[in-house]
């Protein structure tokens, strides 16, 4: 487990934990609609609303998810965690959201208004984390040439410190710190599915299986960087599939977007039981509209060159949040779901 900036520092930390609160109304259920998944191995009931709203607060695009699989991996989510330096044993991060003392003077917030700043007390801890998380990923926003997504950008910021990220232009690589920051933002990515709860507003449950997008060879890839994109890189990947080609909804799940994006030309950004997105852009058509419920494989669309495409193909994302952003690699996403890509 790793504090913040503490790797800036140099300092490896391991954590000694007073028990793992791991209590959280003995089910999973969500507390909204998707929101967190809670109960026992996921978040515990008493810390998700807090996390909701550190996330909610943050006009830059930070998923409860994300806050909430970076607690697991600080502190499995123990107020009373500590960091100790392994070669001193001297106590260097505190609480369940592993601020170091000079971190929490600069960050820490009384967000209970009780008149304390306690970084050990969760009700000021994770509005702090919140707050610096949101941040670090508007800064991140503002490099677009960097390597990794923005809130992959962020974490490891609040890792290893922003001076890391800006020193390898993006996540630092496994060679630093021992793959400590590395693997940190791997492990927090890998964990926000598990921990974003299913969709449960009230819309008929969805059913289908999952699909490949479009039946078309890939193209540009993830993260290629060119001056073609007004990120400085590719956020998603390029099926070659010629204008008119059916465009097929991955997975079951609800329109959230259907529509003209700008950019992207006309676009569907679809939310799965998982509390993942996937963006289908550059369109010819769309034949759904946001509300609509869609299973596995249904045609949502028809592939084309809208928007800032210089040909027809799918550019095709998958996202931890609706908006521009929030963006992870999406092949790894389809190969979990048995799709051969």
């Amino acid at each position: 487990m790793m504090s913040p900036v503490a790797l800036g520092l140099g300092i490896v930390l391991l954590v000694a934990s007073v028990g793992n609160d791991g209590n959280g109304g003995g089910g999973d259920f969500a507390l909204s609609s998707g929101a967190l998944r809670v109960g026992k191995d996921f978040v515990p009931a008493r810390y998700a609303g807090l996390i909701e709203k550190a996330a909610s607060s943050c006009d830059a695009g930070l998923p409860a998810g994300v806050l909430a699989a970076q607690l697991m991996q600080e502190s499995h989510f123990n107020p009373e965690a500590v960091s100790r330096d392994p070669r001193t044993g001297r106590p260097i991060a505190y609480g369940i959201a592993q601020f170091i003392p000079s971190t929490w003077a600069d960050e820490g917030v009384d967000g209970n208004g009780d008149g304390v700043k306690n970084v050990k007390d969760p009700e000021d801890a994770i509005p702090a984390q919140g707050r610096m998380m949101c941040k670090l990923l508007k800064k991140a926003k503002k490099h677009p040439g960097y390597n990794g997504s923005p809130i992959e950008l962020a974490l490891a910021g609040y890792n290893a410190g922003w001076g890391a990220v800006d020193r390898y232009k993006g996540v630092p690589p496994p060679s630093f710190a021992d793959r400590q920051t590395y693997d940190y933002v791997r492990i927090i990515m890998s964990n926000v599915e598990k921990l974003t709860a299913p969709d449960t507003s009230g819309d008929p449950e969805t059913s289908g299986q999952w699909s490949l997008p479009v039946n078309a060879s890939l193209g540009t890839p993830y993260h290629q960087q060119g001056g073609a994109w007004s990120s400085g890189y590719h956020t998603g990947v390029d099926f070659l599939a010629s204008s008119g080609t059916p465009v097929h909804a991955i997975g079951p799940g609800k329109v959230v977007t259907a529509g003209w994006g700008g950019a992207y030309g006309n676009q569907v950004v679809i939310r799965h039981p998982d509390g993942m997105y996937s963006q289908y852009a550059h369109l010819s058509k769309v034949r759904i509209s946001a509300g609509d419920t869609v299973s596995g494989g249904q045609v949502i669309g028809l592939s084309g060159a809208t928007g800032n495409a210089f040909g027809p193909h799918l550019h095709f994302e998958i996202r931890t949040g609706p908006e521009y952003g929030s963006d992870v690699n999406p092949l790894p996403y389809l190969r979990k779901k048995g799709l051969g890509v």
